[in-house]
């Protein structure tokens, strides 16, 4: 079915053009990246398609039946009523006999309880209920009563994307996704699951992302904003190639147009003024040629062979660190000794005290107890969430400079503040525009700006990632493989961290950290192993209780409702008949006699149940940890 055709839409804000006469087609099940440097258009394109803005030309057409559901960086909620408010906002029967079960489960009250149970089933609402349940566990939302104002930025993030998933899946057949940054403020385990459920829904998707993993595992076709629109099929990877071969065939033909040009400027200067009909067409294409002469491509990369300030023998050192917030324990008596030039990630669900941790390291935040010994010449970068503090009346260049007039290099050269502003990304052009006109994006990308160009030895990076396009994800990773120094950093983005870090702090929680050692994606797959070697012991009967050591383990979490009681009751009993059938079927594979469509028909049967058994397990683990 075909969703969605733009045809020569373009847009600009003042004098700024963002795209120009771009066209496109979107048909179901596409599921597509949009990837571009910030400032240059994407949200703006995100807008048009659902509505928000329109184009300064062009059309957009979009086929009636389809719903265009907009997943956005900034969501906007009824801020006075509760999450379970904002989410159910339906006016429809289904969705108010789930809400007034949602509620009764969430306040206990049990006459409620079973008033629900009885609309629930007069309506046959479990099964959406269940996918709701879903939603909400695996984004760790739980206090459904809870004001919305109340939340964090990280918690609103995961309320707007459960009120989109849940409103996709509710209300219409036809819908185009599009989602502007979905993993910023989801933790790793969030973000692999919201993979999983894009690409194994029938969903139609635009998605803008900065997470290369997430982008290869759901996307099959990536668009590439760059003053026109350009499309490539594959991953992230296979983008790279092409991109950089289509710069270099773009670049042999401007070098053409260059020696082309110098030719025609000299014919054009010979000919008399009163000659203006003779060679008109000449004349005319000279202004094509001059155009595409002057065009110029960005090198995206930077390699800076940087003059570090110097880093002693002695880093950092820590002796018996202990941290607590009430009953929260965040370190328990932490040691450890920072060596030249390592590079540690941090990870950990939110929450468990990684921010904390990054505060107390550099003397933001102190310690309960214990010492924290920083060497003389440690020079500290420190890029918090907080963003850029500054006053957004001043230029761009202006603000560097009141950092440093020049970035020192290794070879005893510098680079002024103008040309390391180039190199990251702000041309010349842009350069004296006021900080209050750059997009959220840009800001993050001129406050990391600001931290390198003041030259540290000890960077700390707390999510640098989050807002940050592509391109300049491309720059960052460039200039931190060859830094020096050492590297501390947070972030959910996998591919930032595997290609960056060498060994890994795992905030486990209750104040405990472990040293993996290796980067992110061979700590899931050692994480991986482990739980499909507990996935493998068979499940007993009389094991169907969670133990205590793990019940005490466990956080507090909500109770089973009742249908989920039931479904983990039926679970149970659809195992054991299924390893009854498998032992069946494997015994009369071993039996003499059999025909060719015998065999084959049990080898198929217990592929099934292999399958079945799988799934099943896997929703019985979940079930049974909620338990009573």
């Amino acid at each position: 079915m075909h969703y969605v055709s733009a045809e020569g839409l373009s847009k600009s804000y003042g004098i700024k053009p963002l795209f120009t006469n771009i066209s496109f087609h979107i048909e179901e099940g596409d599921k597509i990246a949009l990837v571009a440097r910030n400032g240059t258009g994407k949200s703006t394109l995100l807008n048009i398609l659902s509505g928000k803005e329109t184009p300064d030309s062009g059309t957009v057409w979009i086929h009636k039946d389809v719903t265009v559901a907009l997943f956005e960086q900034e969501p906007s909620f009824i801020e006075n009523r509760s999450i379970l408010d904002n989410i159910f906002h339906h006016d429809h029967p289904m969705i108010r006999a789930i809400k007034g079960y949602e509620e009764a489960v969430d306040s206990g009250d049990e006459q409620q309880l079973t008033k629900s149970i009885i609309e629930m089933d007069e309506l046959n609402a479990w099964d959406f209920d269940h996918k709701v349940s879903q939603i909400f566990g695996k984004l760790n939302i739980h206090r459904l009563h809870q004001e919305v104002s109340t939340l964090s930025g990280g918690q609103r993030k995961r309320v707007a994307l459960a009120k989109t998933l849940i409103d996709i899946g509710f209300e219409h057949k036809h819908v185009l996704l599009i989602m502007d940054e979905p993993t910023n403020h989801l933790d790793v385990q969030m973000v692999e699951w919201l993979e999983h459920y894009l690409d194994q829904e029938k969903i139609t998707l635009l998605l803008v992302t900065h997470d290369r993993y997430f982008l290869d595992n759901v996307c099959r076709e990536i668009w590439e904003i760059d003053g026109g629109l350009y499309t490539y099929k594959g991953n992230y990877e296979n983008f790279l190639e092409k991109k950089a071969a289509r710069i270099e065939s773009e670049q042999a033909s401007i070098d053409k147009a260059r020696n082309l040009y110098r030719k025609e400027l000299e014919w054009i200067r010979k000919q008399p003024k009163a000659r203006t009909t003779k060679s008109k067409s000449r004349i005319d294409a000279f202004v094509d040629v001059e155009a595409k002469a002057k065009q110029t491509i960005e090198d995206q990369r930077i390699q800076l062979n940087v003059k570090m300030s110097r880093l002693g023998g002695k880093i950092i050192e820590l002796k018996k660190v202990y941290k607590r917030y009430d009953e929260k324990l965040i370190l328990t008596g932490f040691d450890y000794t920072f060596k030249k030039g390592e590079r540690i990630g941090i990870i950990g669900k939110n929450g468990a005290g990684k921010s904390t941790f990054l505060n107390i390291l550099q003397g933001l935040e102190p310690a309960d107890s214990g010492k924290i010994n920083i060497g003389d010449t440690v020079v500290f970068g420190n890029y918090s969430q907080q963003g850029l503090k500054v006053k957004e009346d001043l230029r761009i260049i202006e603000f560097v400079k009141n950092i440093a007039e020049h970035f020192p290099l290794a070879n005893g050269g510098t680079l002024s503040a103008s040309q390391f502003l180039n190199l990251f990304l702000f041309p010349p052009e842009q350069q004296y525009a006021y900080i209050s006109t750059l997009s959220g994006g840009e800001k993050r990308r001129l406050h990391l700006l600001s931290i390198l160009f003041r030259n540290p030895n000890f960077l700390v990076l707390d999510e640098p990632t989050n807002d940050l396009d592509l391109p300049t994800l491309g720059v960052l990773e460039n200039f931190l493989s060859e830094f020096a120094g050492c590297l501390l950093i947070v972030s959910h983005d996998r591919y930032f961290m595997d290609r960056l870090v060498d060994h890994l702090f795992v905030f486990e929680g209750e104040g405990k950290i472990s040293d993996f050692p290796g980067n992110y994606s061979l700590y899931r797959n050692w994480i991986k192993e482990k739980e499909s070697a507990a996935k493998n012991k068979e499940i007993k009967p009389e094991a169907q209780k969670t133990s205590p050591a793990l019940q005490e383990a466990a956080p507090a979490k909500r109770k089973l409702s009742y249908p989920e009681r039931k479904e983990l009751e039926s679970l149970t009993k659809e195992l054991q008949n299924l390893e009854k059938e498998k032992n069946e079927l494997t015994e009369k594979l071993n039996s003499a006699g059999l025909s060719y469509e015998e065999l084959t028909k049990m080898t198929n049967r217990i592929a099934e149940i292999t399958a079945l058994t799988d799934n099943k397990e896997l929703r019985w683990l979940e079930l049974s940890e909620f338990a009573d």
